[in-house]
């Protein structure tokens, strides 16, 4: 079995692309999903209280996860040491994962920061989900309703799109119009061999 990353900056739709892989029956690893559940772990939120402080968690005890993203969006060290605490136990859950769909003839493991934090090298080959800066700008600004400015900041934490889009061994166009299915049933076929 095949271990295929898929990456792309924030925005430029690897949600879609990955939901498209389900179509076909490719089982999908979200790294992002995957961690937002240890934020129900009472042990993990005590090591990011011990990190962070209290003051990013709600008065019922949840942690406050605008807050936690607008503390270490705005501090690389901070986001780190957040990283070093989640990174870890994603990688153990994408091991259990892959144990799972050892049959199958390839897993997706999706992360907008494969190459960022050094995942890549955990895997066969790497699908980049590629979109121009500004459509990607545009999307997020809807979806999040966030400031250009903070939505910056955010996309100045991850590797140029055009580093990884180079890096990749596959790269999806993932502009309107442009045939996505196509693209996925290609990359699918060459994944097989």
């Amino acid at each position: 079995m095949k271990r295929v990353g898929i990456t792309g900056g924030i925005g430029c739709g690897k949600s879609t692309v990955v939901a498209e892989f389900e179509r076909i029956g490719v089982p999908s690893f979200v790294a992002d999903k995957v961690a937002a559940a240890y934020y129900d772990d009472a042990s993990f939120l005590d090591e990011v209280r011990r990190l962070l402080g209290e003051d990013v968690f709600l008065p019922d005890g949840r942690a406050d996860k605008r807050a936690i993203a607008a503390r270490v969006f705005d501090d690389k060290s901070l986001l780190q040491s957040l990283n070093a605490l989640v990174h870890p136990r994603v990688i153990k859950d994408f091991d259990v994962f892959c144990t799972q769909h050892k049959a199958e003839p390839y897993v997706l493991f999706e992360s907008a920061i494969l190459y960022d934090y050094g995942f890549d090298r955990l895997m066969d080959k790497v699908v980049c989900v590629y979109l121009h800066l500004e459509e990607r700008l545009q999307r997020l600004m809807l979806r999040d309703g966030l400031s250009r400015q903070q939505l910056m900041a955010r996309i100045s934490n991850q590797m140029p799109a055009e580093e990884v889009m180079l890096r990749a061994d596959y790269v999806i166009l993932n502009y309107e119009g442009n045939p996505r299915r196509r693209q996925v049933a290609y990359i699918d076929e060459m994944l097989k061999r």
